[in-house]
């Protein structure tokens, strides 16, 4: 019986959302994948457990032991996962659906996209998963949402919307994709298009994915096509060339049309600075800011790391201005904590 619910899934998410017949000869049909690939589809996804060092910084937020999903994308054993797995840790160990166990290194981490690129110490024997074109992804197109552990955690989903994401901890991200029906295993899991291949990795767990404001429990899938770029500079120096950005420590949230200050992170540029949790971020310079798309893009334009930010807040009763000298994330934040 689990067997045919298994290769009635499978053939739902390749064949189900086949377009109408009258746009069929328009349109790219569907690849369909047989039940051997994917097979080697799922066992490109291994399990990744990480342990961060004890006095971490990300562990107040994240925890000191972290698991969750990511995918082998090339024959030298390199495993894309969710960044915030991974960061800081110096213990981390791959597991295929196999059982094939190995230790792996943090080979790059970027901020901007959320991206952790590993490497197996030891060869894992799973066919890597070839890479797609996240931007080709139709709403409503049926994915196959895959952690680890193999087809009885497999999640049938559709694109529900590509849209700008804008995270409390000075994140933002241009396109994401959002799923629905969400998984609870989200983390660093691997989105497959109805061609086999990754079009995005596992971030968070959403409630509005169809539209923000509207309740549609989901998930947010960082696309794929943002590793294209930046791939060849995370192997080779473990970081995206070029200045990194402002960074100032502090997470905010908008409500009701203002935006707090919800957290800031102890010893962090904000913290140093003066600003407070339950400060209301009202500009940045003679620029007013309510959002967080609004407050990022300022931040971002003044400069790199190290540039200082005027920052306004409603503190108590009066508006400030407060200066923060920003700094580069990675400076807070061990990337490679054994270096």
């Amino acid at each position: 019986m689990m067997k045919l619910f298994l290769n009635l899934l499978f053939a739902s998410i390749f064949l189900c959302a086949a377009p109408p017949v009258q746009t069929q000869q328009a349109e790219k049909k569907p690849k369909v994948i047989g039940e051997k690939q994917a097979d080697e589809l799922l066992g490109s996804v291994v399990r990744v457990k990480a342990r961060a060092l004890p006095d971490a910084r990300s562990n107040a937020t994240l925890g000191s032991l972290r698991e969750g999903s990511g995918v082998i994308i090339d024959d030298r054993g390199y495993i894309l996962t969710i960044g915030y797995l991974v960061i800081e840790a110096d213990a981390i160990e791959v597991t295929t659906a196999d059982g094939k166990t190995s230790p792996a290194t943090l080979v790059g981490y970027d901020h901007a996209t959320g991206f952790g690129l590993l490497r197996a110490a030891l060869p894992l024997g799973a066919k890597p998963i070839d890479l797609g074109a996240s931007t080709e992804l139709a709403l409503r197109e049926p994915v196959m949402v895959a952690p680890h552990g193999g087809r009885e955690f497999v999640n049938l989903a559709y694109v529900v919307s590509k849209r700008q994401f804008a995270g409390s901890w000075e994140y933002l991200l241009d396109s994401a994709i959002f799923i629905s029906p969400p998984t609870l295993a989200w983390a660093g899991s691997a989105l497959i298009s109805r061609e086999g291949k990754l079009v995005g990795i596992g971030s968070l767990l959403v409630r509005d994915s169809e539209e923000a404001g509207t309740p549609l429990p989901g998930n947010m899938f960082v696309p794929i096509d943002l590793l294209k770029p930046i791939l060849a500079d995370l192997i080779d120096k473990g970081r995206v060339s070029g200045p990194p950005r402002p960074w100032l420590g502090m997470a905010t949230e908008e409500l009701q049309g203002r935006l707090f200050v919800t957290r800031v992170s102890p010893e962090a540029p904000a913290d140093k600075a003066g600003v407070r949790r339950g400060d209301i971020v009202v500009g940045v310079g003679t620029d007013t800011v309510t959002t967080q798309v609004e407050l990022y893009r300022k931040l971002w334009s003044l400069g790199s790391a190290g540039t200082e930010v005027p920052l306004k807040v409603l503190q108590g009763a009066s508006v400030k201005e407060i200066k923060v000298r920003s700094i580069d994330r990675t400076e807070y934040f061990r990337a490679k904590p054994t270096l």
